[in-house]
């Protein structure tokens, strides 16, 4: 009798570890996303040039992340966002993560506002 139900029960107990994992990737992602992001939104604030900013955020943003830079005369926003790849085998589709951080420009950084989005 143990036999048929450790039969049921560990396929069971794999899914929900391997769920669990993901869970554990997708957050992962998403707290680098939101790291690039606020690391990218003050360097542009800055007055840092924009391909400098994206080259930066590209760094310290997950693997194939989308990065978009936009400035203005007040104010920057820096977006990234991945995806997140399910587990083998599992039929999901990937989960899209994405962050956004937001920052006022600082006096004397850069005379000419431009808006530009990355790759």
């Amino acid at each position: 009798m143990a036999t048929a139900e450790i039969a049921v029960a560990l396929p069971a107990l794999v899914l929900v570890t391997v769920l669990a994992l993901w869970a554990v990737a997708a957050a992962s992602t998403q707290m680098s996303c939101v790291d690039a992001a606020r690391a990218g939104a003050r360097a542009a604030a800055r007055g840092e040039d924009l391909d400098a900013v994206r080259a930066q955020v590209g760094r310290s943003a997950p693997r194939g992340a989308a990065i978009t830079v936009q400035r203005d005369t007040d104010s920057v926003r820096v977006t990234v966002s991945a995806a997140v790849r399910p587990p083998a085998l599992t039929g999901l589709p990937p989960l899209g993560v994405q962050a956004h951080a937001d920052a006022e420009t600082e006096p004397g950084g850069q005379d000419n506002p431009e808006s530009q989005a990355g790759p």
